[in-house]
Parts: C-alpha cells; structure tokens; sequence
C-alpha cells in the first residue's frame, strides 16, 4: 500500500473519487414541451422495500430545479454505445437532446433509447450533503434488457464492463423502447 496523504484540495479529491468505477444514469423528463435531463453516476440501489435509489446531485444545478419539479423522473441506466450521450446531457448549454432517440411516457418521464435499464420514479426526499444534494427516489416502475453493457465512469473516462478474459464489442442490439416498464406498487 502506498503511503496515506493529507488531502490536498478539490482536484486531488477528484481524482481520488475518480478511481471508484460508476455506471452512468440520465436523469430525464419533460419541462412542458422540452426534454430536460442530465447525467448522474453517484447512482446507488437504497432499498427494496420500498423500492429507493438514490443519486447525489452538485449544489445549484440549473437541471436538477427544473427536473425536481416533476410528478415523475425517468431514469436510465446508460449502455456502452452512450459515451457521446452522457457528454452530450453534461454540457451546460445548447440543445441537450438534440440527435437522442427517448420515448416519452405519459406520466412526463423520459427514457433513453439503448440503455441497460429504465426507472420510473418520483423525489421521495433530498438531504443535503456538503456541496451536493443526495436524492431520494421512489421507483414506480421499472425495465431491463439483457445484451447491453453499462457505461462505466472511470479516471475521467468512460468505458464499458465485460467478463474478465472476453472481448467485448459496442453493443449494436437496436432500439429496446416499446414499453419495457413494469409497476412497482
């Protein structure tokens, strides 16, 4: 083990967190008639019963009070052919969604095309958390489909999962969006 240091500043404590892999999640709904959504990867299962996940959320974020006003937030887990995405629902200006392929369901979630699973849910409770926001939500329904590598957030970058000793290539499986939601009650 190389020798404990005192933290230095913000940067190295994001380089140091940046050595945890994460999935990546987009964050999705309608704002009246326009898409808005964001990424996330502090995305963690919380809870069975009920079913909770939660997501932190930086402080401030322009995004998030628009989405945290929504009856409902889709969620979706994003897949290995979503790295132009996940930058895409970053950037802080422009058309976010500009090229996505989302199916819109009736309760004002938005879900992603191609990605490994989809959650509806709704903000059960926020808890601040020094400069972030930890969000609590409650998962209403729910979808997966197999075939499909998670986008993984790693030392800056973005990768993807395989067994160890394969070789896996950019998942070319189509579109995975009719209706993959199922009710949790």
């Amino acid at each position: 083990m190389n020798a404990l240091n005192d933290i230095g500043g913000d940067a190295d404590l994001r380089r140091l967190f940046g050595r945890f892999p994460t999935g990546v999640t987009a964050l999705c709904a309608m704002d009246q008639d326009n898409p808005v959504g964001m990424t996330a990867s502090a995305f963690v299962a919380v809870s069975l019963n009920p079913p909770l996940v939660s997501v932190c959320i930086k402080q401030g974020s322009w995004t998030w009070r628009r989405l945290r006003t929504r009856e409902r937030i889709g969620i979706s887990f994003l897949g290995d052919s979503h790295a132009a995405t996940a930058r895409q629902l970053a950037q802080g200006a422009g058309d976010r969604f500009q090229g996505l392929n989302y199916h819109r369901a009736s309760s004002g979630a938005l879900f992603l095309a191609n990605a490994t699973a989809w959650l509806e849910c709704s903000v059960e409770t926020e808890i601040e958390a020094g400069d972030h926001d930890i969000v609590l939500f409650r998962l209403h329904r729910a979808g997966a489909v197999d075939g499909i590598m998670p986008l993984v957030f790693h030392s800056s970058d973005f990768h993807t999962l395989g067994p160890i000793g394969e070789v896996n290539s950019v998942s070319a499986l189509g579109e995975h969006m009719s209706d993959p939601l199922m009710t949790y009650r």
